[in-house]
């Protein structure tokens, strides 16, 4: 399925950047950003805007705050992490608390999903969360 891009969330996209979380901006600037794998923040697919994404391994990353654990937020998630998954992405998803309390184990897990995702690991055992 062709991705799509919805032109309004333009300015709202730029917006985000500018006002990243202190989460966001962790794991982009001490993560993200010089990754051999090229991320881009606040990237637009369909109608969502991604926190991060990986255009080369489809792979999606969401810094999630206390507004997506209600049942709304959840549901939400959900069904964008469906949508999303229509195009071929895989989402992983962090609280700002694993950001802040687990920055290393979280770091580690992307590198493992990332490993497994392109191929460069055969282990076909199960990826562990933290």
């Amino acid at each position: 399925m062709k991705k799509t891009y919805n032109k309004k969330l333009t300015n709202k996209s730029r917006t985000l950047r500018r006002e990243a979380t202190k989460e966001e901006n962790h794991l982009w600037y001490d993560f993200l950003r010089n990754h051999e794998y090229k991320f881009t923040r606040q990237r637009i697919i369909d109608n969502y805007i991604l926190d991060f994404y990986c255009a080369k391994i489809k792979l999606a990353i969401e810094i999630d705050g206390s507004q997506h654990y209600d049942e709304e937020g959840l549901i939400k998630d959900t069904e964008r992490t469906a949508a999303l998954n229509k195009y071929g992405i895989s989402v992983l998803r962090f609280t700002n608390r694993e950001i802040n309390d687990k920055f290393e184990a979280v770091c580690e897990y992307i590198n493992e999903f990332i490993k497994r995702k392109s191929g460069t690991v055969v282990n076909d055992s199960v990826l562990n969360r933290f």
